[in-house]
């Protein structure tokens, strides 16, 4: 039994190790993902998700177009719901439920010693939202002036 235990510990041992060794990688790809402070990734995510609120009730109120409709599961559900106000209140909660798995995975991550590998979960969480959020946005602004 002391000599499973002994091996398992070392295993554990090896494995550390190995993650240890391949953080910086990690954490570089990650850099070159996002070559900024992580809070600038979390503002930006906030300001796309105001963006596409706000482009979103242009598009379906103001463009004039009777066939538009929101093609976001969440969204749409929250719009047929209770309209504009609902849908609000969806996305704040989306966009909040993100970020706080963001932080939380990232200050996890920290306090186990794998800074890097913090920061690349953080990345990983919120810039795709964020490149997805800003297509939304566009799509929206052409539907809305076209």
């Amino acid at each position: 039994m002391i000599a499973l235990r002994r091996r398992l510990n070392q295993q554990v041992h090896r494995a550390l190790e190995r993650d240890r060794a391949s953080e910086p990688r990690v954490e570089a790809v990650s850099r070159l993902l996002w070559r900024w402070r992580e809070s600038r990734l979390l503002w930006l995510v906030a300001v796309l998700a105001a963006l596409d609120y706000i482009s979103t009730y242009a598009a379906l109120e103001l463009s004039g177009d009777e066939g538009l409709r929101e093609a976001g599961l969440l969204a749409g559900w929250a719009l047929e719901r209770g309209g504009f106000g609902t849908l609000f209140l969806a996305d704040l909660a989306a966009v909040l439920v993100l970020c706080l798995v963001a932080v939380g995975v990232r200050r996890f991550c920290i306090r186990v010693g794998f800074k890097g590998f913090g920061r690349a979960a953080f990345v990983v969480l919120l810039l795709p939202y964020a490149l997805v959020t800003l297509g939304a946005v566009a799509n929206n602004l052409v539907c809305t002036l076209l």
